[in-house]
């Protein structure tokens, strides 16, 4: 479990790359503080995805990527090079400063624009139908890893809005039309969704989300 509060910008060291095991390895830079908080077998939230931590060094992790998480993120997109959000799991104790984040991937989205606010921006992004029950204003949505709360939301979009803190804490300060990113709603609504439901007597509207997580 993590809240959508990005410990720090990691960086790709090398790309995925095909193991033994059938999966993917993905190597990443980061800092002695985050690798504290790790230990081999822990779970790591990489730009919103959970992985599992299979090797620690004080300034890098290896993780392990399935083929169904590759099939259904943009993590095969990634470059060394390229810059991700990372976020150790949650710890008892530790402070829930955004929401209940999964690291499960409901789906890869579009961005569609940028509004710019003085030192604040306002993102849109395209939204599947499957989802759009699940996104609304005021509501909270993960973007590569980061909590935020839908400022719009209008047919087959929604927008956040972002505060200038975490444009320079996260990735999101590059992001410009046509990036792809991943999305993942709150789950709370999707068990308000169970659960009415079956109140009603009738089967949810749509079969549950498939999780892209590793742990």
């Amino acid at each position: 479990m993590f809240t959508g509060i990005v410990r720090e910008r990691g960086r790709v060291l090398t790309a995925p790359a095909a193991g033994a095991s059938g999966g993917w390895q993905l190597v990443l830079g980061h800092g002695a503080e985050l690798a504290a908080r790790l230990e081999v077998g822990a779970s790591l939230a990489v730009a919103g995805v959970c992985l599992t931590v299979t090797e620690l060094a004080a300034d890098r992790s290896a993780v392990e990527i399935s083929p169904e998480t590759m099939r259904r993120t943009r993590l095969g997109d990634l470059a060394r090079g390229d810059e991700v959000n990372l976020e150790p799991a949650l710890r008892v104790g530790d402070a829930l400063g955004g929401h209940w984040v999964q690291g499960h991937v409901d789906a890869t989205v579009r961005v569609l624009g940028r509004r710019e606010l003085g030192g604040h921006r306002e993102i849109s992004f395209s939204l599947p139908a499957a989802l759009a029950g699940y996104v609304v204003e005021k509501g909270s949505v993960a973007i590569d890893g980061v909590s935020l709360t839908v400022s719009r939301r209008a047919g087959d979009r929604f927008s956040v809005a972002v505060i200038p803190h975490t444009l320079r804490w996260t990735t999101l300060e590059g992001l410009r039309a046509g990036h792809r990113v991943h999305l993942e709603v709150d789950i709370l609504a999707k068990y308000v969704e169970q659960l009415l439901a079956r109140t009603a007597g009738a089967p949810p509207g749509r079969d549950p989300v498939a999780r892209s997580d590793e742990a």
